[in-house]
């Protein structure tokens, strides 16, 4: 790959450029012009295969020609583009002139009034956004994000009665498994992934107000909608009858607000491992070669951790305006969202960096189970809520007459370290059931874990 020039203004373009490539082939503006030409061949596709005003049907050579426009557009049609656009000072009529052009050597010429037919810029553009977001989703976002999962699964499987100290409120609080603390943002992201999955992605092709007022003028005896419901669908996309000039974005906002919502999930997840390496329950990895602090050479910052938090509060920022603007469009038609809509890209792209830093991130580090075991040890107070709650059921089941144990338990317990031995001391001299005391007696923090293991099979 050439040296990118200096002067590259976005980091996604630049430093990252290699986390987010394969975004670029769908959600940059040659992404964008691609999916344009492909309407415009499709739009003239369903022109003659009906035959009208005076076409009739192509070949399956001619189309396969068509077609292969999409399918071989690169640099030399970009910089053609750039040049008609200079002219036209509009980058749908580039695009509709790029396409004439391309009929000539094809032998098409009597086709060529049918390119754009009836047809406004947006029809043209919300079809190639819809196309190229969907794309840049299901083939690029979505895979990492479930490489992501994937990696989250097996962690919660390996770890899944590896007992750790919990802390609410950052306090060391009942136990729980690092496995299953892990299930429960696989089993969060799951939710959003089905949820983004099934997103539908819209479609008009229906005039410059939504009314199918050229194409009744042109030819009154054909049923547009149909026409329109068929070509949208062909592409892949849902229909939408009811619009203005443009497609209404509400599934763009939909959209952006589900992978927001992940992104949020994901910021939960780096934050959390983050602190669990700051307080030694993972340890990071050395990695050959890698360089942790300018000046203290024994530090492995969390940089992956801490570079997705950044992106994907990044990402977040950029995608809720996103899904707060674009539903808004002045009366019949606005131009906003037309800048607006040319930074999709780099909502995703934050995102996808994210999401490689983390894949990459939880690759790099290990669980220390000495410490996990350390902690509990020195933490025999927690088991306070066993007890408390021990001592309750035996007051209802008429086996104890102790009043308000809480208050026993909080007297004992609340802001002190305490050891097996007291607990046992006390335990011997409550007034419970022998089997109730028993298995008290058995109890240690490392056990105090209730179901946590067997709640990671919820996952499936």
């Amino acid at each position: 790959m050439s040296p990118l020039p200096p002067q590259v203004l976005s980091p996604l373009d630049g430093r990252y450029q290699a986390a987010v490539t394969e975004l670029g082939e769908h959600l940059s503006e040659a992404g964008l012009n691609r999916a344009r030409v492909k309407v415009e061949v499709e739009w003239l596709i369903t022109l003659t295969d009906r035959s009208l005003f005076g076409s009739i049907p192509l070949t399956a050579d001619q189309k396969a020609g068509l077609r292969a426009l999409v399918i071989d557009f690169g640099q030399a049609e970009i910089d053609e583009l750039a040049t008609l656009e200079a002219v036209t000072r509009h980058d749908v009529k580039a695009v509709e002139y790029l396409v004439r052009r391309r009929l000539v050597p094809l032998g098409l010429e009597s086709i060529s009034e049918l390119t754009h037919f009836a047809a406004t810029s947006e029809d043209i553009n919300n079809l190639a956004y819809a196309l190229t977001v969907s794309e840049a989703v299901r083939e690029v976002w979505l895979p990492k994000l479930r490489a992501l999962i994937g990696a989250l699964r097996t962690l919660a499987g390996e770890y899944r009665a590896d007992a750790m100290l919990a802390r609410t409120h950052g306090q060391p609080a009942t136990p729980t498994t690092m496995g299953k603390e892990l299930a429960v943002f696989v089993y969060r992201l799951e939710r959003i992934q089905k949820q983004i999955e099934a997103n539908e992605y819209l479609g008009k092709f229906s005039g410059a107000t939504g009314t199918f007022a050229a194409h009744v003028a042109a030819d009154p005896a054909v049923d547009w909608p149909a026409v329109s419901r068929e070509f949208v669908e062909g592409l892949g996309l849902g229909w939408n009858p009811l619009t203005t000039q443009i497609e209404s974005h509400d599934w763009q906002a939909e959209l952006y607000g589900k992978v927001s919502h992940a992104n949020r999930v994901l910021h939960n997840l780096a934050t959390d491992i983050w602190t669990y390496i700051s307080i030694g329950y993972f340890r990071q990895v050395p990695q050959a070669g890698a360089t942790g602090s300018s000046t203290m050479p024994h530090k492995i910052n969390p940089i992956r951790f801490e570079n997705a938090e950044a992106n994907l509060e990044l990402s977040s920022a950029l995608l809720d305006s996103l899904a707060a603007t674009l539903v808004t469009s002045r009366l019949q038609r606005d131009l906003t969202d037309s800048t607006t809509q040319r930074n999709i890209g780099v909502g995703f792209g934050h995102s996808l960096l994210a999401l490689d830093n983390l894949v990459r991130g939880l690759g790099e580090i290990d669980l220390d189970r000495e410490l996990l075991a350390h902690d509990l040890d020195t933490n025999w107070e927690i088991l306070g809520e066993a007890i408390q709650t021990v001592i309750r059921a035996e007051v209802s089941s008429g086996r104890s007459t102790i009043a308000d144990p809480y208050a026993l338990l909080k007297e004992l317990t609340r802001g002190k370290r305490i050891n097996r031995a007291d607990l046992v001391a006390f335990v011997q001299e409550l007034e419970i059931g022998d089997t109730a005391k028993a298995r008290l007696l058995e109890l240690t923090p490392a056990g105090y874990v209730g179901l946590a293991e067997p709640l990671v099979d919820y996952l499936g």
